[in-house]
């Protein structure tokens, strides 16, 4: 069975910053693509931003500049370094991973529990 963790959303005031971490655990044989997702309340979930497992990033234009992407692949871990947040940017985070593990036969995605951000004005 393989696990996503995610931690560090918080309360911040506009203008500040967070680092959102997640970290897969498991019998995991390889790690494909991994982003996050955001959710805000009454919307869709959206597409925040996407790594590959050699380093190749994909953000949404709402976020280009202002969020960055990476991953520590010794570590299973993807990270979102979220700057200058908006009250825009409040909802819950999700991230993600694209996993190759002794249980299945070909990959399989799975998701974090989400983390909530909140950003006041």
């Amino acid at each position: 069975q393989v696990q996503l963790v995610e931690s560090g959303g918080g309360l911040v005031q506009a203008g500040e910053s967070l680092r959102l971490s997640c970290a897969a655990s498991g019998r995991i044989i390889s790690i494909n693509g991994m982003g996050w997702y955001r959710q805000a309340p009454g919307k869709q979930r959206e597409l925040v931003a996407t790594i590959t497992s050699g380093g190749s990033t994909n953000y949404a234009d709402s976020v280009k500049g202002q969020f960055t992407i990476s991953r520590d692949n010794a570590k299973n871990t993807v990270y979102l370094q979220t700057n200058s947040l908006k009250p825009e940017d409040t909802a819950v985070y999700y991230c993600y991973a694209n996993v190759r593990s002794t249980q299945y036969l070909v990959p399989v995605t799975y998701w974090g529990q989400g983390t909530q951000v909140t950003v006041s004005s």
